[in-house]
């Protein structure tokens, strides 16, 4: 099914909405008509969070996530971090990442499978919270491993 959506005008959606197969963050601060469609859509099957990353509400650039995990920016502020961890399901892994760019969805991408880092995000932290070494077929978490994620720096 495809549904109109758009963010005050803006239909760049991704930029200001995170959508996982677990779990949906929508940016604060957006008209009602935004916000039902994800709630009309999803809010049965999965959790709907309305939420800031860093204060900002473009949290689909500011994050990166699929349904075992989401890395957020280190500026992410300590009461927005505790909201999403509370809304979340708690077989949902968060974490912040040091990182000298903030905006991780702009730089970094993963699905259930595979993920591509273009900055210095240590591998191992992001292996390790979208379980991407745990990913089925096996074939991909083993053999094919080195060439699905990759570091282009």
């Amino acid at each position: 099914m495809a549904v109109r959506a758009s963010f005050e005008n803006n239909c760049e959606v991704g930029c200001f909405a995170k959508l996982t197969n677990t779990y949906c963050l929508v940016a604060i601060g957006g008209s009602e008509n935004f916000y039902s469609v994800f709630e009309g859509e999803l809010a049965e099957t999965i959790p709907v969070v309305h939420a800031s990353i860093a204060g900002c509400r473009i949290i689909g650039r500011m994050c990166v996530g699929n349904r075992h995990g989401l890395l957020v920016p280190n500026n992410t502020t300590d009461q927005e971090l505790q909201h999403i961890r509370n809304c979340l399901p708690d077989s949902v892994q968060i974490r912040r990442v040091e990182e000298r760019l903030s905006a991780l969805g702009n730089v970094t991408t993963c699905n259930d499978y595979c993920g591509l880092d273009t900055t210095s995000t240590e591998l191992s932290v992001v292996e390790s919270v979208f379980k991407l070494n745990e990913a089925q077929p096996s074939t991909i978490a083993t053999s094919m491993r080195d060439s699905l994620i990759d570091s282009l720096t």
